[in-house]
């Protein structure tokens, strides 16, 4: 069995690399990065693989029985470049495909779904077995900001009352090795989301509880809060964007109670707590 990984030098594709490490033998784990020195201390095959330049895809794909298609990053271009890397893996005669999808995709109010859903849809029409892992919001999405809230004296948002589902990153790598070194997954779709459910002004009691300071939760409206993450040196298109995936929390998109997610990997996901004690020690 040989397992590629695509997005190997990005947060999860590394994650997962590293998981698979620890269940199967490194010579059968080929990790595909656009950048080979980027993923060359991972300590597996690595091989150039470029969603937009599918010579690199139809070499990257040789010999690969499973491929770990790890969603693209570039928002707008995901369809396309996921259609190359399906197609390369038709002619590769890849067996398997295991998919990292976006929360009940085909119901999300969030404007990365549509992608998603495409996606999932070439996958159904590429006659390749396939899972679907609809990852929910990460955790740290969150967490990163912990550092920067309690040096401002507060976190901001624009996600009201809206219930938040995250998992960590590592949760859902975990989730997928489980996937793809085991049986039974074939035609799948899994959701998965955190076990416990909170707002941002759960988020920013936990943060006050862990530095004994008062780090309330201030909900801006949508305007404001891209305002303020472009005055911190976020690109204005994506400041934009961050904070209507807030109001998208705020009617519930980010919320899962099913419990899919722990059921798979065999234990509680990851707690909130645990997950902003590490953000204060980054």
């Amino acid at each position: 069995m040989t397992i590629a990984v695509t997005g190997a030098s990005g947060q999860l594709g590394r994650l997962i690399v590293q998981k698979l490490k620890q269940k199967i033998e490194p010579s059968q784990i080929v990790a595909l990065a656009r950048s080979v020195e980027k993923a060359s201390d991972l300590g597996v095959e690595v091989r150039a693989a470029d969603y937009e330049k599918p010579e690199t895809l139809d070499r990257a794909l040789q010999g690969v029985e499973t491929l770990m298609l790890v969603s693209s990053s570039e928002v707008g271009k995901r369809a396309a470049q996921h259609r190359n890397i399906i197609d390369a893996a038709k002619k590769a005669g890849v067996r398997r495909i295991v998919y990292t999808s976006l929360l009940h995709a085909d119901t999300s109010s969030l404007s990365l779904a549509p992608e998603h859903v495409e996606t999932e849809s070439l996958l159904k029409q590429s006659g390749i077995a396939n899972t679907v892992l609809r990852n929910g919001w990460y955790t740290e999405n969150y967490t990163v900001s912990v550092p920067g809230a309690v040096k401002a004296g507060a976190f901001v948002g624009s996600a009201g009352e809206g219930r938040i589902s995250s998992a960590t990153r590592a949760d859902l790598a975990e989730a997928a090795v489980v996937v793809l070194t085991g049986e039974g997954h074939d035609g799948k779709v899994y959701e998965l989301a955190g076990d416990d459910a909170y707002t941002l002004a759960d988020l920013a009691a936990e943060i006050s509880k862990q530095t004994g300071k008062d780090i309330p939760y201030k909900n801006l409206p949508q305007d404001e809060y891209a305002a303020v993450l472009k005055g911190v040196g976020i690109p204005a298109d994506f400041a934009g964007a961050l904070a209507a995936f807030d109001i998208d929390a705020s009617n519930g998109a980010l919320f899962d109670d099913k419990g899919q997610l722990s059921a798979l990997i065999g234990r509680p996901t990851t707690r909130l707590s645990d997950a902003v004690a590490a953000a204060l020690k980054s």
